[in-house]
């Protein structure tokens, strides 16, 4: 507990910063147009994701013969944007993971995924009140015997170490349509979605390119369903104040698509957050956060809420730091969520002269599972741009008294990670 509470004050003592914040946006270039503008998604939102892979970078190395092959296939996604709306992005991203120790014979983990994934701004394209259908399929795939997602149960820690990394195999993760209202000023979504997309958003958080681990990408005190059919909406007061709610099948599961076989079950949300501007929400921002999920009777699973506050201040376009903390109820066998209590601070630095991005953080947690205490997780990355279209990650992850192993107190993982787009 005296852990919790010194980086509590921690991130407490960094909120005066947010009011100092640097107020102006960097200009961006694309390969294809697809600037994403200031919406409601999360930074590895399908729709964030697609912007994202498509800025121009600053490459350590550079590859220009290739850079000049893929010119007619960018071109070519441009003109089809322009001309029908419709953006389409590929990327591959591979995972691999190996651990200093482990509870059996297994201490590598790796998952190749497959993304084929897009927007459709179908109605009222280029204007305020925009309609987009969005969608994003996988095809997930391990080498060898272990998915990267799964060795944490090979260690002994609880919450994945490589979050989306599984062997799901084919699956529909988005299909929804995304609508702004009100001069733009508005907007609401219906239909299969991920609601850590779009609830207690920071911009370090994004698993196709910045940290892996899940306690650290996301707070692990939320009883987070897994993708399902719901619906969400969101609203800016003014620049600066924003307010969003959702709701999803607390049932939900990523390699299935029916919606509320065990009936009416919901996972909700509200947030109500500030930033300097609608253009710098993931770059500066704090906001308070209400979920609550119901009992799922026929899992046996029990009902549980929760408060959340994140922040995180850029300064300089280069420097970001962040926190989050999360409180939960857990006084029950069988809560749903990983932590009753979860605290998160860290930082990343965005080279200057090129596209590499530097990151640390640390996480405390006390588990919520009865006869478990609290685990705690450092994690530091380094994302090398090489080319254009190509990244790749070299990581540390040191997990502090993973809860189920008892035989070692601290284990140290090693990760590689490298994406490639189109």
């Amino acid at each position: 507990m005296r852990t919790g509470r010194l980086l509590t004050l921690a991130m407490l003592a960094t909120l005066p910063a947010i009011a100092a914040a640097d107020k102006t946006a960097a200009k961006k270039d694309y390969q294809s147009n697809f600037e994403a503008g200031a919406g409601f998604a999360g930074p590895g939102s399908t729709v964030r994701q697609l912007s994202e892979d498509d800025e121009k970078k600053e490459p350590l190395l550079g590859f220009p013969a290739i850079d000049e092959a893929l010119k007619p296939w960018f071109e070519t996604k441009k003109r089809l944007n322009e001309e029908s709306g419709l953006q389409l992005g590929f990327a591959y991203t591979v995972m691999t993971q190996k651990a200093s120790d482990s509870l059996t014979d297994e201490d590598q983990g790796t998952t190749g995924i497959f993304r084929v994934s897009g927007k459709w701004e179908a109605y009222n394209r280029g204007e305020k009140n925009r309609g987009s259908l969005v969608f994003s399929v996988d095809n997930r795939s391990k080498y060898g015997d272990v998915a990267a997602a799964d060795l944490a149960n090979e260690i002994g820690y609880v919450g994945p170490t490589a979050v989306l990394f599984s062997d799901a195999g084919t699956v529909l993760v988005d299909f929804n349509w995304q609508q702004f209202v009100n001069d733009g000023n508005s907007g609401f979504l219906v239909g299969r979605y991920d609601p850590s997309d779009y609830l207690n958003i920071l911009g370090y958080a994004n698993p196709w390119t910045t940290f892996q681990n899940l306690n650290i990408l996301l707070d692990s005190s939320v009883a987070y369903p897994d993708i399902g059919i719901g619906a969400g909406v969101g609203h800016w007061f003014n620049n600066s104040w924003y307010g969003i709610a959702g709701f999803n099948d607390a049932n939900g599961k990523l390699d299935e698509t029916a919606a509320y076989d065990n009936g009416a079950e919901f996972f909700k949300f509200a947030e109500v957050g500030w930033t300097p501007g609608r253009d710098q929400r993931y770059l500066t921002n704090v906001h308070v956060t209400v979920w609550h999920v119901d009992e799922r009777e026929d899992d046996g699973i029990d009902e549980a809420e929760g408060v959340l506050l994140g922040a995180n201040y850029t300064l300089n376009k280069t420097w970001m730091a962040f926190g989050r903390l999360g409180w939960s109820d857990a006084d029950a066998v069988n809560d749903p969520q990983i932590y009753e209590r979860s605290i998160t601070l860290g930082g990343l630095y965005l080279i200057p002269e090129r596209s590499d991005l530097a990151g640390l953080a640390v996480n405390y947690g006390e588990l919520a599972a009865e006869g478990l205490d609290s685990q705690t997780t450092a994690e530091l990355f380094y994302r090398i741009q090489l080319g254009q279209n190509l990244a790749i990650t070299p990581s540390i992850q040191l997990l502090q008294d993973p809860a189920l192993n008892n035989e070692t107190d601290s284990i140290t993982l090693f990760g590689l990670r490298l994406r490639m787009t189109l």
